[in-house]
């Protein structure tokens, strides 16, 4: 069975870290497109972080210089480095494969990326 596990989000203070991690069991992340979306209450689901085909990166302009995305060597852990948190980045935080060239079944369609499939990790930032 496919699967998708986060992990690593909290509570904690304005300025702070943390870093979530994003495993995958019975696949790999190898040519695949997977990244970090949030849904905060009240707001839609929005693109934090994801990592493309081609290995390059994209950041929302929110969190860019903040955040970093990273993939380890093995291709089963995605990682979001969380740094100088705000409140305003308090939300549910998915991991979410938008592209794989072999499992169709763990690609999220358009328009449910918060949650397919995962269940999210909370992060919650206190001014």
């Amino acid at each position: 069975e496919v699967q998708l596990s986060e992990s690593g989000g909290g509570s904690v203070q304005a300025g702070g870290s943390l870093r979530l991690s994003c495993v995958a069991s019975g696949f790999t992340f190898d040519g695949a497109e997977v990244g970090w979306y949030r849904q905060g209450v009240g707001n839609g689901c929005e693109l934090v972080s994801n990592i493309n085909k081609d290995g390059s990166r994209d950041y929302a302009d929110s969190v860019k210089g903040r955040f970093t995305i990273s993939l380890d060597n093995a291709k089963t852990t995605v990682w979001l480095q969380m740094n100088n948190l705000k409140p305003e980045d308090t939300a549910m935080y998915y991991c979410t494969v938008d592209y794989h060239p072999l499992v169709f079944e763990i690609q999220a369609p358009a328009g449910s990326e918060c949650g397919y499939r995962t269940q999210g990790t909370q992060v919650t930032v206190s001014s």
